[in-house]
């Protein structure tokens, strides 16, 4: 798959001379012109690395940097910034606001691409992290709970995952299903934002399998908010007719057509509020035994450590 770069300038002709440059590397090249047009095409196309303006209309690339900086889902896309010679407050500022290096216009061709070839290793190397939807990856989540246990604080780690995922997937495809994978991360982020603490950790374990870590203080809070949003958000992946019937027809492993639900997610919540935890796997395998229980009862639910069950949701 190629690389996808994004160009953003106001100067067209920049932007060729730009294109001509990258197309030694066989980049794919994705272009705006404007700070709002490079924001809607990051968040539809998400590019893997952004050539950035310092100064073009409507959102400058200052803002536009600090913007997808302020974004969990786009915090490691590697941004250049792209000042005028001798603009030295342009490079502070593009600095300051996340820019993760910087060229003068005019450039040599040949240090650009340099630059880029770095950036990109450089982000491979270090962004251990789900390449759908940018959320730390296995590693980071290891450590995350590795530190928590040394810690000897209170801690929450809340497993979660969507229920009836692979019908879905076979219905509509993985197109569909890889939409599906990103409005739940982002649905995530902005639940814990607004009901969780600010250094909450949220990670992707794979697939539909999601881990937040919080304390067990947030919990009820946290998880009742991502419920009811998930469960307002999923008539919008089926088209009129399922939704009206709240099931899809999709066959079983025995190759029978059956009526599925629609999607739901449930959530096992692990703490050492009443348990001593001592290892990264025993998190795990009370999380999972948890999230299974959650999972045989209707609809969405989350289930905590105390082994007591939350009414479904209606």
């Amino acid at each position: 798959m190629a690389i996808k770069i994004l160009i953003v300038d106001d100067d067209p002709d920049i932007r060729d001379v730009l294109k001509l440059t990258l197309s030694e590397e066989n980049y794919e090249i994705l272009e705006a012109g404007d700070g709002e047009e490079a924001l809607k095409i990051v968040h539809d196309n998400q590019p893997d690395l952004i050539l950035l303006d310092y100064k073009i209309p409507k959102i400058d690339g200052r803002e536009v940097c600090r913007r997808i900086k302020k974004d969990l889902l786009l915090r490691h896309l590697p941004i250049i910034m792209v000042t005028g010679k001798g603009d030295i407050n342009d490079k502070v500022n593009g600095i300051d606001a996340g820019a993760d290096d910087y060229v003068v216009k005019p450039f040599e061709p040949k240090e650009l691409l340099a630059r880029i070839r770095m950036i990109l290793r450089h982000t491979e190397r270090d962004l251990e992290a789900n390449p759908l939807t940018r959320l730390p990856g296995n590693v980071s989540i290891l450590n995350e709970l590795s530190q928590k246990i040394k810690s000897k604080a209170l801690f929450a780690v809340c497993y979660l995952d969507l229920d009836k995922f692979k019908s879905y997937n076979d219905k509509y495809g993985f197109e569909h299903g890889d939409e599906v994978i990103k409005e739940t991360a982002r649905l995530l982020v902005r639940s814990a934002k607004g009901f969780g603490n600010p250094d909450d950790f949220i990670g992707h374990i794979g697939g539909d399998d999601f881990v937040i870590v919080t304390t067990p203080d947030k919990t009820d809070n946290l998880c009742q908010k991502i419920i009811l949003e998930f469960e307002s958000l999923v008539p919008s992946f089926y088209n009129e007719k399922d939704r009206k019937n709240s099931f899809i027809i999709a066959k079983d492993r025995e190759g029978k057509e059956q009526k599925v639900p629609l999607l739901s997610i449930s959530i096992g919540v692990v703490t050492n509020e009443h348990r001593k935890i001592t290892h990264v796997a025993q998190i795990g395998e009370i999380g999972a035994e948890l999230k299974a229980y959650a999972k045989s009862l209707e609809r969405s639910n989350y289930v905590k450590d105390q082994r007591k069950a939350v009414k479904p949701f209606l």
